[in-house]
């Protein structure tokens, strides 16, 4: 008889407490702008001071607090990316020949023919 009062119900997923009279922890809200204009808000703890930055829900770019006071020691430092690091320890051209190797070891791994690499097919 118990198997069939729990079909339908993913035990632990729900709760079954009533939610009446449960006081929740406080909490913040922080209005966040990027420099692209998107406006988004973050909930924080009431207890916590929050960041001046955090980065934008659209576009991933740091975006600032409304309430937050200009910084100006932020302001003008650029963000670095992923390729802007790569870029700091080999050139194109060892990028490209470090590209080449990676094909060539997948299309082997894969079966296929050698079709040449991707510079004499690009330059040819």
């Amino acid at each position: 008889m118990a198997d069939r009062m729990l079909r339908g119900t993913r035990l632990g997923a729900n709760s079954y407490v009533p939610v009446r009279g449960i006081e929740l922890a406080p909490r913040q809200i922080c209005e966040f702008s990027c420099a692209h204009g998107h406006l988004f808000e973050v909930t924080f703890a009431g207890d916590v001071e929050p960041p001046t930055t955090w980065d934008c829900s659209f576009d991933g770019n740091p975006a600032r607090r409304v309430d937050a006071p200009a910084d100006p020691q932020q302001h003008g430092r650029a963000r670095r990316t992923h390729w802007d690091m790569l870029l700091e320890r080999r050139s194109l051209d060892e990028l490209e020949v470090l590209l080449d190797e990676r094909l060539a070891v997948v299309r082997e791994r894969r079966g296929r023919a050698e079709p040449g690499s991707r510079r004499a097919h690009r330059d040819g």
